[in-house]
């Protein structure tokens, strides 16, 4: 499979790219923990069907020390043990902000409230940005097909 267009060949999403990268390094630097990070964007990549970022972002994880229990779980996180409070408010989180429009009123209050016991403010801004560039990120994927799987960890670094 080709991917429909070479997102890294072209000026302008090489423009676009560079400020992903520079808000997922703000994001990476933040408190909000790299485990939940990872979890966020393997979350979101699931439900916008993000062969690349699934691919990125597992091996990432894998790389970093996650468990493959708790990797083949994220989907199906509200039956599974293995993830925290904090952890399942999160996947609560990206869930409903990346399933918007299937919310007539955006994020339901409860789930913010639900973070916003577990992560500051820092935290709760790192990760609605999380989620936007995640959600950004598989769109772009997704739109042009881009196939997965020959991911290395780290070769975007």
């Amino acid at each position: 499979m080709d991917a429909r267009l070479d997102l890294f060949a072209s000026p302008a999403t090489g423009k676009v790219f560079k400020h992903f990268a520079a808000a997922g390094k703000a994001i990476t630097e933040s408190s909000l923990p790299a485990a939940t990070q990872e979890l966020v964007k393997i979350r979101a990549s699931q439900i916008n069907g993000c062969g690349p970022c699934l691919d990125m972002h597992t091996k990432e994880a894998l790389a970093a020390g996650e468990t493959p229990t708790r990797l083949h779980l994220v989907a199906a996180w509200r039956e599974a043990t293995v993830f925290s409070d904090a952890e399942r408010a999160a996947l609560e989180l990206v869930e409903q902000g990346t399933r918007i429009a299937d919310a007539a009123g955006g994020v339901p209050d409860e789930v913010w409230a639900n973070a916003a016991e577990h992560y500051d403010e820092e935290q709760l801004a790192a990760l609605v940005v999380l989620i936007a560039v995640i959600n950004a990120y598989n769109r772009l994927n997704v739109v042009v097909r881009q196939p997965a799987g020959d991911y290395v960890p780290g070769m975007f670094a």
